[in-house]
């Protein structure tokens, strides 16, 4: 453990003489009673099983940040990455700030923040292979990175971006508390480095000697009912009504002058002017996440209806099973499914370990998707085998099971894969038309794949062309739906979402409508299939409604605006990153940032 110093100074030793009982949020600050076999263990730092002999071990503990007294010297942040070794483009601690009014009244208020081991730690339960565990011991949240594969949901549901991927060693890592520095008795290394006592550190809702408040939330810092953070504030200076960011983020901070709280507010700092920005687009790192959810969703789409078409008589859907096309639909249909999984499991930091990804099937709903989807396609392979093979033995009776495991598993997959995006930390995603979304495009193309295949293989009858484009006319009308509601919904939100929604009418904007004319004509196409039963309008609108599929997934991705802290000019800022590795500062270490954003 971290050995203490004879002459260490008082200001860096831990001291909580007197506790509460129960924090804020009526939790106890007690994490495990007395007498607990969670008790009285060694955390066995380095190996060293010796067992801290801090009285108030078993009590929550937190940072304590006092806004009126940081000068933003950034000591918190170099002591923190010397301590832990952490490379120059991460950060377990960052600092960044708002401004507000104008010459010569400006104001800046700055922030320091880390991982604040929440009551309710979301990045815990959303974790597919259990590399977090919050302890007794002071209530610390911990992260193991040798178990972590890297598929970063962490980072997606925590609203503080404590998690940190280092896409170079492919795995996340994480603020620890400085356990072993708070086992003999000292503060965490970033609390003793601050030049200015902006930083302290106790046991939670201990308000430090010589302050006086104890905040959940300051003007730049994410609503705290997500998680329940172990961190409290004090920033008694008037603040301005406004306070901007200054990192490329098109946000502000509006004081609501009924309830004093300042809230996310629209700040369109580059202009209306709509681009295309293709490459931004389309070069996005979670393109092996569009890869595999349009997959996916049109293969769990064409099964569905075959299966629902041959349980009910359907007559085109049963003489289609019954022709040519159907065992090479049914292998073509696994070829695409198979191609979604290796694109995403090749997108994890450590593709090798995706085994671990059903570790966590009690909490994360990524494991709940992973297994179901794994369900649906040992299903689909199972159903497959059985059609290939009818006189296999117990054919009769596992070619139904197969059936049925497909369908439980594309239930629970499809559930999940649109629960997971369901995240209040990312209010772009946080609505129902990411349900309409993934619903309607597995109608959609899944429609459209099988009129394809009917197509090339001869089956595809005027009869079957309109049922399938019923499927079709379905699935565009419930994501056009969606995406309506949605643009209402944004247009008067006060979160991130509104910024979301600015980006995709200026920074996204040409793609943005492109995409919804392409829906809009597929949708026509599809109407016409369905009323002269043309077989050739399949071509075009083939080729509007996946192009329409792709662009609008991409916009999924690359729009949303997560509730993160504010950055500063050079850090923790994508605007200067953009630049950076366009003009070549990027392959300066120094600068932070990695020349390679994948």
């Amino acid at each position: 453990m971290f050995p203490i110093r004879s002459n260490e100074p008082d200001y860096a030793l831990l001291k909580d003489p007197a506790c509460r009982s129960h924090n804020r949020y009526g939790q106890p600050v007690e994490t495990v009673p007395a007498g607990h076999a969670l008790r009285d263990q060694s955390l066995n730092i380095n190996g060293d099983a010796a067992i801290g002999a801090n009285p108030n071990r078993y009590k929550q503990h937190g940072f304590f940040f006092n806004a009126d007294n940081c000068i933003a010297c950034h000591a918190c942040e170099s002591a923190c990455s010397e301590k832990n070794d952490v490379p120059a483009h991460l950060a377990f601690r960052s600092v960044g700030f708002v401004e507000g009014g104008t010459y010569p009244n400006v104001q800046r208020l700055n922030i320091s923040m880390a991982c604040n081991h929440c009551d309710d730690p979301v990045c815990l339960k959303g974790c597919p292979t259990r590399a977090y565990t919050k302890f007794a011991e002071y209530g610390a949240v911990l992260q193991d990175p040798d178990i972590c594969f890297g598929c970063g949901y962490c980072t997606w549901v925590c609203p503080y971006n404590a998690p940190q991927l280092d896409p170079v060693k492919g795995q996340v890592s994480k603020c620890n508390m400085c356990v072993d520095r708070l086992e003999v008795g000292l503060k965490p290394a970033c609390v003793s480095a601050c030049l200015g006592k902006a930083l302290d550190f106790g046991v939670i809702e201990n308000i430090p000697e010589g302050h006086t408040q104890a905040k959940v939330e300051i003007p730049g810092f994410p609503r705290s009912d997500i998680t329940r953070p172990n961190i409290r504030f004090q920033q008694t200076r008037v603040t301005q009504r406004d306070m901007l960011r200054l990192d490329s983020t098109p946000l502000k901070y509006h004081c609501d002058d009924a309830t004093g709280r300042f809230t996310p507010e629209l700040d369109p700092k580059h202009g209306f002017q709509r681009q295309w920005n293709l490459k931004k687009l389309l070069g996005s790192h979670e393109n092996a996440h569009i890869a595999f959810t349009l997959s996916v969703q049109a293969v769990m789409g064409a099964f569905l209806l075959l299966l629902l078409g041959g349980w009910l008589s359907v007559t085109p859907l049963v003489e289609y099973a019954a022709g040519a096309a159907w065992l090479p639909t049914l292998g073509v249909m696994l070829v695409l499914m198979s191609f979604g999984l290796f694109r995403l499991n090749m997108h994890l930091g450590k593709p090798h370990r995706f085994y671990r990804g059903f570790n966590n099937w009690r909490l994360s709903p990524v494991s709940r998707e992973i297994a179901g989807v794994s369900l649906f396609f040992a299903g689909l392979a199972g159903f497959g085998f059985f059609n290939l093979f009818p006189g296999f033995p117990f054919a009769g009776l596992l070619k139904p099971a197969s059936a049925a495991a497909g369908l439980l598993g594309l239930g629970v997959g499809g559930y999940y894969m649109i629960k997971l995006y369901r995240i209040p930390a990312r209010p772009f995603w946080n609505h129902w038309h990411t349900d309409a979304a993934f619903v309607g495009t597995a109608f959609n193309l899944g429609g459209l794949l099988l009129a394809l295949l009917a197509l090339a293989f001869g089956a595809l009858t005027p009869a079957l062309a309109r049922l399938l484009a019923y499927s079709i006319c379905f699935g565009l009308t419930l994501e056009a739906v969606g995406l309506l509601a949605h643009a209402r919904s944004l247009k008067t939100a006060r979160d991130e979402g509104a910024a979301s929604f600015y980006e995709q009418t200026t920074t996204y904007g040409y793609p943005y409508w492109l995409r919804n004319g392409l829906l809009g004509l597929s949708l026509l196409l599809a109407s016409a299939i369905v009323v002269l039963g043309n077989v050739l309008l399949f071509a075009p609108l083939t080729l509007a409604a996946v192009t329409a599929a792709v662009i609008g997934r991409a916009l999924f991705y690359v729009l949303v605006i997560p509730t993160t802290m504010p950055g500063a000019f050079f850090w923790r800022n994508r605007g200067f990153q953009e630049h950076a590795r366009e003009v070549g500062l990027a392959r300066m270490p120094q600068v932070g940032v990695l020349p390679d954003n994948h």
